[in-house]
């Protein structure tokens, strides 16, 4: 019996049938142990030793490869063949050495790049070792990205609070939406009006556009005003045109290569309205393997790389289809070869592409309908890359007014497609007929053809548009920024930190992100740069590569970056807001429209408006205070108050009701809605749920909640199962329970319910027993012990005298040390827990007067952390 690990349950399975009973396929579920999320896990003065943590669930899991294996006469290690893949491979490795479970049993590790019974059977014939420096590549960025986390982040909490934490490469691409909007806002749009001459030779109509005026060739932006627009009309109207050159020239367009990670998002966020998370997780379905005429059967190879080039039995299987769909007049006389321009292309992977090209996505209609078009983008995309360009001929013809009391040039241009190539596979009706209306008619030179109107149209120079996530992929890959496995979960980190919003599909940084970038570019402004980053992510390439030592790497980085955050340290707080004031002026103190000065305070007309920190956040205040107490937020956007107008997205018909079900957002949040009007039944989507991947299903499960479970045992009364304020809960004679995990909201059953109620009874009441300790994060940076606890209201953090509830989407388990030092810091900041009732009770003990002045002297001491 042989013992193969793989990451999903569904690769397990589909793997055992292909390998047969002297297999035991088991699933890792991903990776097995982290860092913990505590000081120390790594540590750079014991020549960066890093402790690892096997989480609860990964334990059991482990215990029973262990337990495989005593029977086992070998352990074959299957994860994906990348990065992460090898180092889940090592870490299970490492566990198992640790727990004596290997023994003299052999190790094999093998790769595949597709889930076929041909891919499978192929990469067990020739297993290799685990690559370590592959693992060291990866042990050095999770060191270097822990390191980065756990340095900037309590600077950033002390220096601007209600930020919550700063990343490496999430910091970059932060500060990449940030430019954006920042050139947006910089942006003075500038008139220009365009002339069309509408032309007739032969009995077809034609244009023309201003080509040159005065001798001088024209761009776009030469004409710019309407009187000059109007001059130029009239002159053409009252003239006769003559064509005084005509150039016919071939041209071919070359089809693309096929799909890498970052492609693939980009297409399906164009083509389908896909997010880049939405993509990968229909792409790890179409992977992993669907059910194709009884068998499962992985559809597409591994969807994680910046390979663009395809193994040479796929481009022979290409063609072979290509030759059989279209004919041979289809194929071009040698294979296309592509090769990657990307920066820092990882590990020679093949692109993403179809596991057997015969698989026609007409013939797939039983897919789920994500599936199905997924599956037919990356099929097509193939497809089209070993077949033959498409041959079109260009026409540009150049037009003489005459007549006219100055020189005036009109050119028009067409184009025909003689032979559509890959164009074969995209070809539409309509897009037909858009190709034949840019035909022009049979020119010649000396003819003249008829003006039969000229008009003119003003127009405005547009602001460079706002990212959206395919486009911001596509940024970070052009700078070398990130790897294919990090692009989705680096854009999620973004949203969830509430560093930018997005908003009709496009990327808007918040006040916020926009100040943690500004501290950054102020203050770590190496750290934040594109080139840096860039050529950090080069090392990394460099030691998977087998170039260079992880731990050489990780000592340069260390050396600077901990000795200048040790500087910033002791910077004041009045010298941070000092430097974004001058950083985010123009955003913060927008011109006035009298041309007044911006930051003059609009309450006493002689104080100086700069930007505060208080226990909330970020505020505008005035230097005066407490003479002036005039505040304000920084912008109106931050309120959020712009996505309350997101238009809804249909999802279906209830087939109860007959009413349509839509996907909205409003000002608390996203929602799902059936009906209109105040009648309609409404559930808020839990956090932590992608509102791209919400169907019908999903939504009317989350609008019938409350859920009915049955009767009680004892009283008969109903058990009800729903999401609240405080996170998802069963419900009985008018008395809650907590469930651990939204999900269970619509599985939970009245065995579990009714013992999930006697437990919470049993530990409720004046009488309960201290509260249960889940978990040990470690030290405070202040000293004392933080802990996650259950308490009798839900789970807590515990600092000292410091009680902060956890948001009812953290789980206990999730909780990290930097998110229980957030909580701590927000509570404290707010007065919580015993401290507030400390400060009450003595407050009681002194005399008016200083009762009347404390509230005062509160205020300034607030006001006074910002100035």
């Amino acid at each position: 019996m042989k013992v193969v690990i793989v990451e999903s349950p569904a690769k397990a399975k589909t793997i055992n049938k292909y390998l047969g009973k002297d297999f035991e396929v088991l699933a890792s579920f991903g990776h097995v142990r982290d860092l913990p999320s505590k000081d120390g896990s790594v540590e750079p003065d014991s020549d960066f030793a890093m402790h690892w943590e096997v989480d609860k669930d990964s334990k059991k899991r482990l215990s029973d490869i262990a337990k495989a294996l005593k029977g086992a006469d070998e352990l074959i290690l299957a994860t994906d063949p990348d990065r992460e893949g090898e180092a889940i491979s090592w870490h299970v490795l490492d566990v198992l050495r640790e727990k004596k479970a290997i023994k003299d049993k052999p190790v094999r590790r093998v790769v595949f790049n597709a889930i076929t019974k041909q891919a499978v059977t192929e990469a067990m014939a020739h297993p290799r070792d685990i690559d370590e420096p592959l693992v060291e590549a990866y042990l050095a960025r999770r060191a270097l990205d822990y390191l980065v986390g756990f340095t900037l982040s309590p600077i950033l909490w002390r220096k601007l609070p209600g930020s919550r934490s700063a990343g490496r490469v999430q910091s970059v691409a932060l500060r990449l939406v940030c430019e954006r909007e920042e050139e947006i806002e910089r942006f003075k749009a500038e008139e220009y009006w365009s002339i069309t001459t509408a032309l007739t030779q032969g009995g077809k109509d034609f244009e023309a556009r201003l080509y040159a005026l005065d001798g001088k060739t024209v761009d776009k932006l030469a004409i710019k005003t309407e009187a000059d627009a109007a001059a130029i009309r009239a002159a053409i109207k009252g003239g006769t045109v003559r064509i005084t050159s005509l150039e016919k020239k071939p041209t071919k367009r070359n089809p693309y290569p096929p799909f890498t990670t970052s492609t693939l998002q980009q297409d399906a966020s164009s083509r389908l309205g896909f997010s880049p998370s939405r993509t990968m997780q229909v792409a790890q379905r179409l992977y992993e393997g669907v059910n194709i005429a009884g068998e499962t059967v992985g559809l597409i190879t591994y969807m994680r790389t910046d390979g663009v080039q395809m193994a040479p039995e796929a481009i022979d299987a290409t063609r072979r289809q290509i030759g059989k769909q279209f004919g041979d007049n289809y194929l071009p006389e040698k294979a296309r070869i592509y090769q990657t321009k990307a920066k820092n292309a990882q590990e020679a992977h093949e692109a993403i592409r179809p596991t057997d090209l015969s698989r026609n996505p007409k013939n797939l209609s039983h897919l789920e309908p994500d599936q199905l078009k997924l599956y037919e983008l990356i099929w097509k995309r193939t497809m089209a890359s070993q077949m033959r360009a498409a041959e079109i001929e260009r026409t540009t013809a150049d037009l003489a007014l005459e007549g006219a009391d100055r020189p005036i040039t009109l050119r028009a241009t067409g184009a025909v497609t003689t032979f559509d190539g890959f164009l074969a596979l995209y070809a539409t009706a309509k897009s037909k007929e858009d190709e034949a209306d840019r035909e022009l008619p049979p020119l010649a030179e000396g003819d003249t053809p008829a003006i039969t109107d000229c008009t003119i149209d003003q127009h405005f120079t547009q602001p460079p548009p706002r990212f959206n996530e395919a486009s911001l992929i596509k940024r970070m890959e052009e700078l070398g920024i990130g790897r294919p496995s990090t692009y989705a979960a680096t854009l999620s980190v973004l949203k969830d930190r509430d560093y930018v919003r997005l908003e009709k599909r496009t990327l808007i940084p918040e006040d916020r992100g926009r100040l943690v970038t500004a501290f950054l570019q102020s203050f770590f402004t190496r750290y934040v740069e594109y080139d840096f980053t860039a050529s950090l992510e080069e090392q990394l390439d460099e030691i998977s590569a087998g170039n260079a030592d992880y731990k050489d790497v990780l000592r340069q980085f260390w050396k600077d970056f901990s000795a200048h955050a040790t500087e910033i340290k002791d910077l004041r707080v009045s010298e941070v807001l000092d430097a974004l004031n001058a950083l985010l002026g123009d955003h913060i103190f927008p011109a006035r429209e009298d041309g007044g000065d911006p930051r003059e305070c609009p309450n006493c007309k002689s104080g100086q408006l700069s930007l505060k920190v208080g226990r909330y956040g970020a505020f505008i205040g005035c230097s005066n205070y407490p003479d002036c107490n005039y505040t304000r937020q920084l912008a109106e956007s931050a309120t959020g108050e712009a996505s309350a107008n997101t238009g809804p997205r249909e999802l279906g018909v209830d087939p109860e009701t007959g009413e349509e079900v839509t996907v909205r957002t409003g000002r608390f949040g996203p929602y799902v809605q059936r009906g209109e009007g105040k009648e309609a039944k409404r559930g808020s989507i839990p956090k932590g749920w992608d509102v791209d991947l919400i169907d019908l299903e999903k939504a009317l499960r989350l609008i019938n909640l409350p859920r009915e479970i049955g009767n009680h045992p004892e009283s008969g009364k109903p058990i009800s199962a729903g999401i609240g304020r405080y996170g998802p809960f069963v419900l009985h004679d008018g008395k809650y329970a907590n469930l651990p995990d939204v999900e269970e909201v619509f599985t939970v059953g009245i065995n579990r319910a009714v013992d999930l109620l006697a437990a919470k009874a049993a530990g409720g009441g004046r009488g309960r027993a201290a509260a249960t300790v889940l978990n040990k994060l470690g030290d405070h940076p202040d000293g004392g012990e933080i802990t996650v606890r259950d308490g009798r209201y839900g789970p807590y953090v515990n600092h000292a005298k410091i009680n902060a509830t956890l948001p009812r989407d953290l789980k206990p388990e999730d909780v990290t040390m930097e998110k229980a030092l957030e909580l701590i810091a927000a509570k404290a900041a707010k007065g919580g827990g015993r401290k507030k009732a400390a400060a009450k009770k003595t407050a009681t003990k002194k005399t008016t007067a200083k009762k009347k002045a404390a509230p005062k002297k509160s205020a300034k001491s607030g006001a006074e952390a910002g100035s």
